[in-house]
């Protein structure tokens, strides 16, 4: 029997979006195959079936339950399916030690987590399981869609390839061993360094305040992350960011090295303007078959898919999730 940890959760409605009436929703917590237990907010339509369609969501990267994810999770449940919003391991409300600490393998577990939980529920047909992973999470979701059949069908919104951003830079500006060997001999010190005062260092959420020459999507991260648009105080972009080496293992992990073996429906989703649609579209070649998409929103930017209603396609979700998840 897996145990759960006892989390003390929020009951308040903290979320950045509003309730939604139409649904109920409920805290949840579940374990992964490491025994970290995971804090989630479910979403279920008041007029649900006995047997419902049911979808996990987590991201951004570095992000909680209550921003993003959240609000893809109630709208998705508006639309009929039972949802999921978790927060990943080591973040959020969720449990893990140290905390914001980041992995690709343990990430990727979280969505198979989320899908065992879900499957064993008496409300969800366990055939009709599907996942979104949005920004950073977007790429663990591909990596579990290549590790778990269970998942009928996956959609990446906004994605980043957390591997490919720390082994190369953005766009490719510190893809030499040079650099690499720079940035492994930064966590190197400090990890001696954690180690010898018994804590972890925080690298720091998004800059603020903005510096004047802060590139454009630094800027969209702020308008965000800072604002009351979706700061979250349990969210480190939020707030104080990941640890210094949270992101450590990613160097030696490339996260879509199976991409290419996913059998099942796969959407992409990128704004025209995102400054990471690169990321999708590495993704996109990487993916076979015919039951793949690729998605470019008009005019959008990274972040617009985080809660931008008139940039986030929900009619498209819907039926894609619709056609896949029968």
């Amino acid at each position: 029997m897996m145990q759960t940890q006892e989390l003390r959760l929020t009951q308040e409605w903290d979320k950045t979006f509003p309730r939604d009436e139409r649904v109920d929703h409920t805290k949840v917590t579940f374990v992964n195959r490491y025994g970290i237990t995971l804090a989630a907010d479910l979403y279920k339509p008041k007029d649900g079936r006995e047997k419902l369609a049911a979808i996990a969501v987590s991201g951004p990267f570095g992000a909680v339950k209550e921003q993003s994810s959240g609000l893809y999770a109630q709208e998705m449940a508006v639309r009929g399916f039972l949802t999921i919003a978790f927060d990943p391991s080591f973040t959020g409300e969720g449990a893990g030690q140290p905390r914001r600490v980041a992995s690709p393998d343990i990430n990727t577990e979280d969505f198979c987590a989320a899908v065992d939980y879900l499957s064993c529920r008496d409300d969800v047909d366990p055939a009709r399981i599907g996942i979104i992973g949005i920004c950073g999470f977007g790429g663990m979701a591909i990596n579990a869609a290549a590790l778990d059949p269970r998942i009928r069908a996956t959609a990446a919104m906004t994605m980043y390839d957390m591997s490919r951003v720390t082994r190369e830079g953005y766009f490719g500006s510190s893809d030499n061993k040079e650099a690499r060997d720079e940035q492994r001999r930064t966590w190197a010190a400090q990890r001696t360094a954690d180690y010898k005062v018994g804590t972890h260092r925080r690298a720091g959420g998004v800059v603020d305040p903005l510096p004047d020459d802060a590139p454009q999507f630094v800027r969209d991260y702020h308008d965000y992350y800072k604002t009351p648009r979706g700061y979250h105080e349990r969210s480190g972009n939020s707030t104080d960011g990941w640890n210094v080496t949270g992101t450590m293992s990613f160097m030696n992990q490339p996260l879509l090295a199976m991409a290419g073996e996913i059998d099942t429906p796969v959407l992409l989703v990128h704004g025209e303007k995102a400054h990471s649609r690169y990321f999708s579209e590495g993704a996109f070649a990487q993916l076979k078959g015919d039951n793949k998409e690729l998605m470019i929103i008009p005019g959008a930017n990274h972040v617009d898919l985080y809660d931008n209603r008139d940039a986030i396609p929900f009619d498209k979700l819907e039926a894609f999730f619709d056609n896949n998840l029968r």
